[in-house]
């Protein structure tokens, strides 16, 4: 499991941890941020748009629209680098 920094703020509380575990015999991610209280599981063969806007789709009942993006964002590249 990695530990990434998002660093990103929402309202009065500073996103920091995102938590990356990546389940090779399994061939999924498991990404969960505590703060807001959130997770989601990405399989190995989700297509990268589709992963995308399930994400922020995902991400907006937690924070607002430019938070989701940035997380998304992030998010995104952590996975694609794994």
């Amino acid at each position: 499991m990695k530990i990434r920094k998002a660093n990103v703020r929402h309202e009065d509380m500073l996103i920091e941890q995102v938590f990356v575990h990546e389940n090779k015999k399994e061939e999924y991610t498991l990404i969960a941020i505590p703060s807001i209280e959130w997770s989601t599981i990405i399989a190995y063969e989700e297509e990268m748009n589709t992963c995308k806007a399930r994400l922020r789709a995902s991400l907006l009942e937690r924070v607002n629209e430019e938070v989701a993006e940035e997380l998304t964002n992030k998010i995104n590249f952590w996975v694609r680098e794994m």
